[in-house]
């Protein structure tokens, strides 16, 4: 199927999950004339899913700091000490499930934990970070982690505690990888994805733009997450938050919100069941804008006033948007994206 002949209605656009893009499929559809783009997504999306089902995720850093990856954009590698970013340990169990318990209270169904690890160590901060997990899942929520590469032991002893997904981006395209990271290669993160779904845990992965990436990197991107079987049950999609110290901080320019409503669309578009989440750089989007982005197949926010590091949209100002939308917020959805 061509990306020209992409579905127009809700009857055709409920044909079966492909797992066969090519570049040039994607990259047409991602340039096709943005209302066009916008219209062919909502389509797809609503032969899919709920478009009033807008989840909230809250994001807590549960151990900041002192990462020994590079990555060019991050406030927490310990490469980049000009951020001044104090260092923290692993928060404790407790403080970490009150901070679950108010998110569940503010309207999030999911609770998403980093921590700064380039890999976690098998000990006591893991068993605590299991814990946490159990916790979360006992409240009623989804539970979601970032710790970084993983084992296979490791992968099956969080899917014992009932962890619903782990989040593990890919940045960026394979092509551009090597440009933001080099302590650590674009296989490594293959890797742990395939680890992770092998211990039947949900995969959270997406990717940032803004980077300095061209589009065919953005392309590229979502031509790895369209082609696995099954897709991530949630795809993030975020615009660099720059960060002053980084070495991208300096650099970075604006995104044109225009491209954060296309990455949603054609992620919506090759992969038609995914959470398409809204991620970092949302703060900078209008109202207009983030109803664009709703309309093209985002279905989730990060909520609450901080992500892991940088400032997020206030709550009350989410919570107001979503209302005049007349989107509600999601009841926990546990069962995979196929």
């Amino acid at each position: 199927m061509s990306a020209t002949s992409l579905p127009a209605s809700p009857q055709d656009a409920s044909g079966p999950i492909r797992h066969d893009w090519s570049l040039t499929e994607i990259r047409a559809i991602h340039d096709l004339p943005l209302l066009d783009l916008v219209h062919r997504a909502a389509t797809v999306h609503r032969a899919h899913n709920d478009p009033a089902d807008v989840q909230r995720a809250s994001l807590l850093s549960i151990k900041t700091g002192g990462c020994p990856e590079d990555c060019g954009y991050c406030s927490q590698s310990a490469h980049h000490k000009e951020t001044g970013l104090a260092r923290q340990r692993l928060m404790p169990v407790d403080t970490v499930l009150a901070e679950a318990a108010a998110a569940k209270a503010a309207g999030a169904t999911r609770f998403c934990m980093g921590a700064a690890w380039r890999s976690p160590k098998d000990g006591p901060d893991f068993d605590a970070v299991l814990t946490m997990v159990r916790g979360v899942r006992g409240l009623g929520m989804e539970a979601c982690v970032t710790l970084g590469m993983l084992t296979a032991s490791q992968a099956e002893r969080l899917a014992e505690a009932g962890l619903t997904a782990y989040n593990h981006n890919l940045d960026t395209g394979p092509g551009y990888y090597d440009k933001i990271v080099s302590t650590r290669t674009y296989e490594d993160r293959l890797d742990t994805l395939e680890r992770v779904r092998a211990a039947g845990i949900g995969v959270c992965c997406g990717g940032i733009i803004g980077l300095g990436e061209g589009v065919g990197d953005r392309v590229a991107m979502l031509q790895v997450l369209a082609n696995h079987a099954p897709h991530p049950e949630s795809v993030p999609i975020n615009a660099l938050a720059a960060v002053v110290g980084t070495p991208l901080g300096d650099t970075a320019t604006a995104i044109d919100p225009f491209d954060m409503v296309r990455m949603c669309a054609t992620a919506r578009i090759v992969m038609p069941r995914a959470r398409v989440r809204l991620s970092a750089g949302r703060r900078a989007l209008s109202r207009e804008a983030q109803a664009l982005c709703f309309l093209a197949g985002a279905n989730s926010i990060f909520y609450g006033e901080r992500l892991l590091t940088t400032a997020n949209n206030e709550a009350d100002a989410d919570a107001a948007l979503l209302a005049d939308l007349g989107i509600r917020v999601a009841e926990p959805v546990l069962a995979a994206a196929e």
